[in-house]
C-alpha cells in the first residue's frame, strides 16, 4: 500500500468520524422524563457537545489540507515553495 492510498483511507475514516461527532452534537441533553439533572451534568453535557463540534471542524480542516496536498501536482513551484533570500522576501 502506498502513501497516497493510505492518506485516502485516512480521509474516508475522517469523514466517518465527523458524521459520528455530528450525531453526538445533535443528541438532546434533556430527555422528556429526565428534567432533574444537576448543574454539573448539564455543564458536562454541554462541554461534550462543544468538544464534538470543535473536533469535527478540526478534522474537516485537516481533511481539506490533506486533500489539497494530495491534489497538488509535484514539481510545480508555488510562490510559497520558491526560495527567497532575506532581501528578496522583504523587498517591494
Amino acid at each position: 500500500m502506498n502513501i497516497k492510498e493510505t492518506k485516502h483511507d485516512i480521509i474516508r475514516a475522517g469523514h466517518k468520524a465527523v458524521l459520528e461527532l455530528i450525531k453526538v452534537a445533535e443528541e438532546a441533553i434533556l430527555n422528556n422524563g429526565d428534567d432533574d439533572l444537576s448543574a454539573d451534568k448539564l455543564k458536562n453535557a454541554a462541554a461534550t457537545k462543544k468538544l464534538a463540534i470543535f473536533d469535527a471542524f478540526e478534522i474537516l480542516s485537516r481533511i481539506a489540507l490533506e486533500e489539497q496536498m494530495l491534489n497538488d501536482v509535484p514539481g510545480e513551484d508555488t510562490p510559497a515553495k520558491q526560495f527567497k533570500g532575506f532581501a528578496e522576501g522583504r523587498s517591494k
